[in-house]
């Protein structure tokens, strides 16, 4: 019987790649299944074999400590370079689209908050 190791919601095509990589190295035996239709499933990678999960979890173990590893250290290093991702370089690169999300947001917490000031004047 098949059993899910790794969902793959939020989950880079990368990252995905490794992982089937990882499995094949290892021998052990698994398929993945694609997203769904409109996002409402991950889809994800899973073993065909139930008696291969303590082994494949522990690979992942390891994969996914050094895999953090790296990228938290690929993340300093565009932060001492200036290349890391901020609101600023953002706004800079695409401002439409930032000074509208900003509005949406506004507009979203005005929506949220107006019953509890129209409360707050009547009191």
């Amino acid at each position: 019987m098949p059993k899910l190791l790794l969902n793959l919601r939020n989950v880079t095509e990368e990252e995905a790649h490794e992982v089937a990589e990882l499995m094949e190295q290892h021998g052990i035996e698994h398929y993945r299944t694609p997203v769904g239709p409109f996002g409402i499933t991950a889809g994800g990678i899973w073993l065909r074999q139930v008696e291969d999960f303590p082994r494949a979890r522990a690979l992942m173990d390891d994969y996914q400590a050094e895999r953090s590893r790296r990228v938290r250290a690929e993340l300093e290093q565009a932060r001492r370079e200036g290349r890391a991702e901020t609101f600023w370089t953002h706004l800079q690169r695409r401002p439409i689209t930032t000074v509208v999300y900003l509005l949406v947001a506004i507009f979203i917490l005005m929506i949220f908050f107006a019953p509890v000031l129209q409360l707050a004047r009547a009191v």
